[in-house]
Order: structure tokens, then sequence, then C-alpha cells
């Protein structure tokens, strides 16, 4: 869909045109739906969706998933320590979709403090972005108090 927008609306920038940049963006976009997704959706389920419906964290699911986070996590961080955003010195859709499933992080629980170039650019870059804070609906979202 953002591959359509962006071609659509003819935003080179986020979606560039020359083939070497959109191949890197689009193995980006593919890396995301096939393996940082699943990954960051266990913190999701595990740390956000049990708890609002009155279950519990299942600390084994968590420690079954970190391997394999922290294996994305550091190509994630890796590549940010080579380029200000993931495929370049501008952000890119590629931005947009990698930052969207680790969205709630801090509520998600995701492990991130081996990984600060993934903290500088979510914290410092995406979620400062115009395009992600008219985007962004936080309000209502509450985890319920401990009991």
């Amino acid at each position: 869909m953002l591959q359509y927008a962006a071609d659509k609306s003819g935003n080179a920038q986020a979606y560039p045109t020359d083939l070497k940049t959109r191949a890197d963006v689009n193995r980006w976009l593919l890396w995301e739906c096939g393996a940082w997704f699943p990954s960051c959706y266990v913190y999701l389920v595990e740390n956000c969706v049990k708890p609002l419906l009155g279950a519990e964290t299942d600390p084994a699911v968590l420690e079954a998933e970190a391997e394999n986070f922290h294996k994305l996590a550091g190509i994630l961080n890796t590549r940010l320590g080579e380029n200000p955003w993931v495929c370049g010195d501008q952000p890119t859709i590629a931005d947009v979709v990698v930052a969207a499933p680790m969205h709630l992080h801090g509520w998600q629980r995701l492990p991130l403090d081996r990984h600060a170039n993934v903290v500088k650019w979510m914290t410092e870059r995406v979620e400062t972005a115009p395009w992600w804070q008219d985007t962004h609906v936080g309000e209502g979202f509450a985890l319920p108090d401990a009991a």
C-alpha cells in the first residue's frame, strides 16, 4: 500500500525510483513482514494484549523469542549504525514499515537495551518526525493497574 501511495503521489523521497535504492527499500519491507513483525508481535501479545484481556504474560514465550528478537534487532542496529535512516540519509517507507510493529515499544517491553542505534532511530528520528506524529493514536491505551 505504501509503495502504491508513494508512486501514485510521485513521492520519490519516500520510495526512491533509483532501482538500487528501491531494491534496498523493498528488501527491508520484506524483512519486516517476514521476520521483524512476527518477533515484535510476540512482545505485543504477551505484554499488551494478554494483560488487557486479563490473562497472564507467559515468560516462557518471551524467553523463547528473545534470541530471535536480538538477532533481528542486531541486524537493524548494524544498519542504523551505518545510516541515520534504514535506507540512507532520508526516511523512506522502509522506516515507516520497520518502525510500525514497534510503535508501542515501551508498552511492549521490547528488549532494546543492547540496540542503541535502534533506540536512537526510533525515539529521536521516527517518533519526532511529523509524518509519524500526525498518524499516531495513543490516547486511551493504558495497562490496567497491577493488583
